[in-house]
């Protein structure tokens, strides 16, 4: 006997387990209904049809068991994606520059949120939420993108919750705009990306001394302040440059400052 028809023998064998096991498990389930409604002293036809219809919800809990069992062996070390990292979307973008690729998995909860969303009665929310998932679409038809939505193990606990879960489960990181989301997960020793910390880093490196050509866009909250903004979004406060405003001068950096939004770059005009 070949390999080749061994292992048809031994598949076909599993799938005979598999389906004596289910069914098994599903007239369990409708002879221990059986017995209680009997017990209820409720007529023969009404025992029958209560009976069918836990039959039924057995059989399809069991189907589902089947289908994430199939879709958890197809994923490692993935990346979870939260409500609001699907919403900035910059993680999409991310992933066509080969920033992130590989496995990743969405909640159906979060999923869920995400619906919720795109039919609010808020136009500026239900526009947000239909790109979201619109983006969401598109992005498992990338290269190198294996995306799965997985059914939530534990029903009634937080999304935020869920997802720290699920990635301490399948040993993955949580992708993120939320700052309570990651604090969270951090303390669960659960790898997090949020995106505003990684843009913040990517951000241009100036030290004091350092010169830049900046256009004046605002007032500033000084006195005689002037505020412009690099090319990627670092704020620049120019002292004395409130009178250029809407004209593009060259100035040398001053001091730093590190805030939680990022950092801040005062510089005077180079003379």
């Amino acid at each position: 006997m070949n390999k080749k028809v061994k292992k048809q023998i031994t598949n076909r064998i599993n799938s005979k387990d598999k389906n004596k096991e289910e069914h098994q498990e599903k007239n369990v389930g409708v002879t221990a209904a059986n017995l209680l409604l009997h017990n209820m002293n409720l007529p023969r036809r009404v025992i029958l049809q209560i009976a069918e219809e836990v039959g039924k919800a057995v059989s399809k809990r069991l189907v589902g068991r089947r289908r994430n069992k199939k879709t958890q062996k197809k994923i490692e070390s993935p990346l979870v994606l939260d409500t609001s990292a699907i919403i900035d979307g910059r993680v999409f973008q991310l992933s066509e520059m080969g920033v992130f690729y590989g496995s990743v998995i969405v909640l159906e909860s979060v999923l869920s949120e995400l619906k919720n969303i795109a039919d609010s009665k808020d136009d500026v929310k239900k526009e947000r939420g239909r790109r979201a998932l619109k983006m969401l679409d598109d992005f498992k038809k990338q290269r190198g993108i294996r995306l799965s939505v997985v059914a939530d193990e534990k029903e009634g606990i937080p999304v935020d919750e869920s997802i720290i879960f699920h990635a301490k489960k399948f040993k993955g990181r949580i992708v993120t705009c939320d700052y309570n989301l990651s604090k969270k997960a951090k303390i669960g020793n659960v790898l997090t990306i949020n995106l505003y910390e990684m843009a913040n880093v990517l951000k241009t490196t100036a030290l004091p001394g350092e010169q830049f050509w900046v256009k004046i866009v605002q007032v500033g909250k000084g006195v005689e302040q002037g505020v412009g903004y690099l090319p990627d979004g670092t704020m620049l406060v120019v002292e004395h440059g409130k009178n250029l405003l809407g004209k593009t001068v060259q100035v040398t950096v001053s001091r730093i400052i590190q805030t939680d939004a990022g950092k801040i770059l005062f510089a005077k005009i180079k003379e």
